[in-house]
């Protein structure tokens, strides 16, 4: 993320802040603008252009603080949630803020990286939504699955609450599980299924995570029942990367948004002196040259905490090929991809 700061007083703001503590300053995030700006008593926001911005009608349901082109409208995070808990669910409504919190942060990192980001409201096809589920709201006692289909992500709000997902996570033997993960996670399925076209990304892609015409539910019954494949280390990010070459591109798509969000992070506080990630002629050079000894400094400091890894993971070098086509389907600004991926 950016370091923000207060353009009244130059106070430094975390990004859900929707008040400066400093100088008392409402304020509202412009997704245009990227950055934190100040807004009037009524909420108001006028840009350079004169046009005229609202501060977001679910600040007080979700800690939203984005921008909305109407007043008393909500924003375009907000609009791209199809399904959210009832209003007399309250426990619900509690995981829903940190969800949201989540998803607002996932959709200012692919706007950095240069992902379009289109609501069905603006698509009805080819759009993205997310249901947000309690489990409270739900008419029968069936868990809520995680996952996507044709552009909508379904995300489990139980999730949301540590004790939780620390249980599922031991559970499933995993070494991250985090709220923002399954966020990005899931997106990967959607790019996936909308920038993986074309003869020439389809054929490489293939090379490189395998067949997805396999029997998506015979694999998934086959790694819950026999487990990862010997020596799966040296070729995917994670045990459950193997289970499907779908899984496999959403996991690596994943750990690309979490190197790239954290390297600009570090960057931007001065723990890293890298330009965007953007900038490098190819993301194996993020991964070897930035990513692999500022992990390990992280870890470090973790460990100095008595806590532990900030990244528990090993990369390959077949999973930085993975991470280099990833990285290939961004957009540039002036309409073309990203870093170039190499064979």
């Amino acid at each position: 993320m950016k370091s923000y700061r207060c353009r009244v007083c130059d106070n430094p703001l975390y990004f859900e802040n929707s008040v400066c503590v400093s100088c008392g300053t409402a304020l509202g995030f412009s997704r245009d603008e990227r950055s934190i700006v100040p807004v009037d008593e009524t909420g108001r926001y006028v840009d350079a252009s004169g046009a005229i911005w609202w501060v977001c009608a679910n600040l007080n349901l979700s800690g939203c603080t984005w921008l909305a082109p109407v007043h008393g409208g909500t924003c375009f995070a907000c609009d791209l949630t199809r399904t959210r808990p009832a209003d007399d669910d309250l426990e619900g409504l509690e995981q829903f803020r940190l969800a949201e919190q989540a998803k607002r942060h996932l959709v200012v990192e692919l706007d950095t990286l240069g992902f379009p980001v289109v609501g069905k409201a603006t698509d009805p096809e080819n759009g993205l939504a997310f249901d947000l589920l309690s489990t409270t709201e739900r008419s029968n006692e069936d868990n809520v699955v995680i996952g996507h289909e044709d552009g909508l992500i379904t995300i489990d709000l139980a999730e949301s609450d540590a004790a939780y997902r620390e249980k599922v996570r031991a559970q499933l033997a995993e070494p991250y599980r985090t709220m923002l993960g399954h966020f990005r996670h899931e997106v990967g399925h959607y790019y996936e299924w909308q920038l993986v076209r074309g003869e020439e990304r389809m054929n490489r892609c293939r090379e490189l995570f395998g067949d997805e015409s396999k029997d998506y539910q015979a694999e998934i019954d086959r790694h819950y029942s026999e487990g990862p494949p010997l020596g799966w280390e040296d070729e995917y990010i994670s045990t459950y990367a193997t289970m499907h070459p779908f899984e496999d591109f959403a996991e690596t798509w994943a750990h690309y948004l979490h190197i790239c969000d954290t390297i600009e992070t570090a960057g931007e506080f001065g723990l890293a002196t890298v330009g965007p990630v953007a900038a490098f002629s190819s993301f194996r050079d993020v991964v070897t040259g930035v990513w692999v000894p500022l992990s390990v400094a992280l870890n470090m400091i973790n460990r100095s905490m008595g806590k532990d890894d900030l990244y528990p993971f090993v990369i390959p070098p077949p999973v930085v090929d993975k991470l280099d086509f990833v990285a290939s389907l961004a957009r540039r600004d002036d309409g073309t991809s990203g870093q170039q991926s190499g064979t």
